[in-house]
Order: structure tokens, then sequence, then C-alpha cells
């Protein structure tokens, strides 16, 4: 609708309606070829010659639909929007009669007519607002969508969350030792101890889990993305031992080896700085630099 010049590309994914999720009518299609036809039949409700192609993509999904051209003259425009605002009254009015049905009400031959492409007359109300509002209860997203990953969050915010979170890990209880051998001697290492998400947050102060609702996530996508320092399992977060880290494998692709020792000694060691005990790898085989001058 948004012009008589525009083209369209769709590839149709979840099944979805304009107010909800499609409703299946035909059991006699698979649910995927049912909805492909139903998004193609509102392409040509649309005035558009929808054509079907099939991606070269690694996807069970894809089947694509293309409107490059126009059924009816610019001429026409009016009318043919008329009969997309029936269309999607009547996409509406089918979606409230199926939930009539879910509750036990009677919804004859699946849309009780109701359904139907060009559907009835909508109120005259309707009409007049049909022309500035397409689809009064539609809410699109924003046009500059806020990044919630945690990944906009200050870096002295995260530092300090890290910072609190290790250090209440290492206190939770009485030390926990790790022996392993660095140059033929024996040497401990604190590991600490393992909390759940829910007793972490009960320790942190209220303004930083409230910075935290706000993204998606919260605190768990951001202990997650402190890779280097915590291990998150069935809800538990652990300080990484990178003892325990698999090494390289050999078989894996060359790009992906490239890129890992690209990445060595970029980032300075978290351990190597904040640890009471240090890092627990020496420093040739640690990914991260001791120290500012093994920064590469």
């Amino acid at each position: 609708r948004s012009s008589y010049s525009c083209c369209y590309f769709v590839l149709p994914c979840c099944f979805f309606d304009f107010h909800g999720k499609y409703s299946r009518r035909q059991s006699k299609k698979t649910q995927y070829r049912e909805y492909l036809d139903f998004v193609a039949h509102v392409g040509s409700v649309c005035g558009f010659h929808v054509e079907e192609d099939c991606l070269r993509i690694p996807s069970t999904k894809r089947v694509s639909l293309v409107g490059k051209s126009r059924t009816y003259p610019a001429a026409e425009r009016a009318l043919i929007d008329k009969q997309i605002t029936q269309f999607i009254n009547s996409r509406q009015t089918c979606a409230l009669a199926t939930c009539d049905r879910r509750v036990g009400f009677n919804h004859e031959g699946h849309c009780g007519g109701l359904c139907k492409e060009a559907g009835s007359e909508p109120p005259e109300d309707e009409t007049e607002a049909a022309g500035t509002i397409w689809m009064p209860e539609f809410q699109p997203r924003e046009k500059v969508e806020q990044v919630r990953n945690c990944a906009s969050l200050p870096r002295d915010f995260v530092d300090e969350v890290v910072l609190n979170v290790a250090n209440l890990l290492l206190n939770a209880a009485p030390q926990k030792s790790c022996s392993h051998k660095q140059g033929g001697s024996m040497n401990t290492w604190n590991q600490g101890e393992s909390l759940s998400l829910r007793e972490v947050a009960e320790h942190l102060n209220k303004e930083i889990l409230k910075k935290l609702k706000s993204e998606y996530g919260g605190l768990q996508t951001l202990l997650k993305n402190s890779h280097q320092v915590f291990e998150v399992l069935d809800g538990r977060v652990h300080i990484r031992d990178w003892r325990k880290e698999k090494p390289p494998s050999k078989s894996k692709p060359e790009v992906k080896r490239r890129l890992s020792a690209e990445a060595f000694k970029t980032r300075l060691c978290w351990f190597f700085i904040h640890h009471p005990d240090g890092c627990s790898l020496p420093s040739e085989t640690c990914p991260y630099a001791h120290g500012t001058e093994e920064l590469r």
C-alpha cells in the first residue's frame, strides 16, 4: 500500500496472520504449503502478479514470494486500496471468530462466512479511519531498535559487576585449592565457589540490578559475555579455570585456527590483574597478555 511503484520480496517463515498466529484451514496441505499459499493470496489481493522462487540457502524455509508487477492500472489504485482495507478487516473478524471458537462458540465452516476475501462492508467510521490508519491495533517496532544484549553497557559498569561477582565467588566459602604443576613446583590456585544466579543477584545492589533489568538477559547475559572470567552452567556461576579448557583441535577449520592465532595476546588477562593468586596458566600458554608489554 506504500505506492503503486512498490515491489516486494518476502521469505515466509513463522506462521502469523495480521493479528496473531495463523490458523490452519486445509488439512490436505502441509502447514508450510498452506501458509505459503496464504501469503501469496495476500499479494494477489493487493494487486500483484505473485511469483514463487526457491532460494539456495541452508534452510527448510527457503521458498520466497516476489511481487514485481501490478495486475491493475494506476488509475484503479483507490479501488484496490478499498479492497485491501476490506480484506484486512475480514482477517481481523476471522481472528476474533477463531478465538470465539476456541472458547466454545459455534464457528461454522471454520469462519462462518466472515473470512471471504472481500469481506463484508466495514462500518463507515472504520472505512474513514482506513484512509490514515491501515491497522489501528498494529504496533510496529521503533525505527531505531535499542541494542539490549548488555553489549552497549558502559565498560566501567561491566568491569565493576565482573569484579564484584568474582570477589563474591572467591569469598563465598573457604578457599577451594586446585593443585597443578608449573615448572616442577606445586602451586595452589583458588577457583572459588559456585553460586546460583539468584544468590549472585541477592548480593548485588539495587541500582546495578535495575540497570541490568533493562537489558535482555540481564545478569546472566552479562556474565556469559564475560567469557574470560566466568562459566555459567545450569543456572550456576563458576570462575573459569583455563587449565581445564580443551586445547584447540587440529581438525579445526583453517580459518578458525587463523582467527584464534590472530586474537592471541590481544587483550589483558583479567586473572593476572585481579585474581589474588594471579593467572592459573603460565604466560606462554595463556591466550591473554600478562602485562601491557605482552599485548599484540
